[in-house]
């Protein structure tokens, strides 16, 4: 399964890659104006940084619009992904999109039908928001892995993104469940290294070394 890091900060992208275990940057409006910069001043940043895929999202609610900024984001950069939300106007662009081989992201996605309709769209990517269906009493587990076999079964290229991830367990089901990618916050990325066994261990490695280091005096 690949890791994609969900922020649009720079410091957190640039120590996440350093590790060589991302694969790609996913953005939204609301994390790039947390950032408090120029949108496309942000996403050039991304992606001098990491190589893979970077999702960038329209604002537009209409099929017109969302394809004219479409155009204008794909122009950044060869591994500029768009986000396009999963509504009747997006999926007429994310079609339109896909005939002109622009990568297209579907975002706010809850269901199986609504990812159907996303994959036949032409989507390269469809990212299923774990935690928000789980807030709901969703099961996003085994939406993600109905998902999976729904794309498995008829062909579709299209490839799931575990998204609206909030804690570690999360991104152990989405990779149990078949997802393609999870979408990762930086502080959960981090906690993903993270076991009090590890540490614990660690401790009782430097206590032997210091005990054995003191016995050489």
């Amino acid at each position: 399964m690949q890791i994609f890091i969900d922020t649009a900060n720079l410091e957190h992208i640039k120590k996440a890659a350093e590790t060589g275990l991302v694969d790609g940057v996913t953005t939204n409006p609301t994390l790039i104006a947390k950032e408090g910069k120029d949108f496309e001043e942000v996403i050039n940043e991304i992606i001098k940084i990491v190589p893979g895929p970077v999702s960038a999202e329209v604002i537009s609610l209409n099929a017109e619009g969302m394809i004219k900024e479409a155009e204008e984001l794909s122009k950044i950069a060869p591994n500029v992904v768009i986000k396009i939300p999963m509504t009747m106007e997006g999926m007429r662009a994310v079609k339109h999109l896909s005939k002109k081989g622009i990568k297209t992201n579907v975002t706010l996605v809850f269901s199986e039908n609504q990812a159907l309709l996303a994959a036949k769209a032409g989507a390269t990517y469809i990212s299923v928001f774990m935690g928000r269906l789980d807030d709901r009493g969703g099961a996003s587990e085994k939406v993600i892995s109905n998902i999976r076999n729904i794309l498995d079964t008829y062909n579709f290229s299209s490839k799931i993104i575990a998204a609206s991830i909030r804690h570690p367990r999360h991104v152990f089901e989405a990779a149990i469940a078949g997802a393609h990618v999870a979408t990762i916050p930086y502080g959960v990325f981090t906690n993903l290294f993270d076991h009090p066994l590890t540490s614990e261990g660690i401790d009782k490695f430097l206590k032997d070394w210091e005990g054995f280091q003191k016995k050489l005096k």
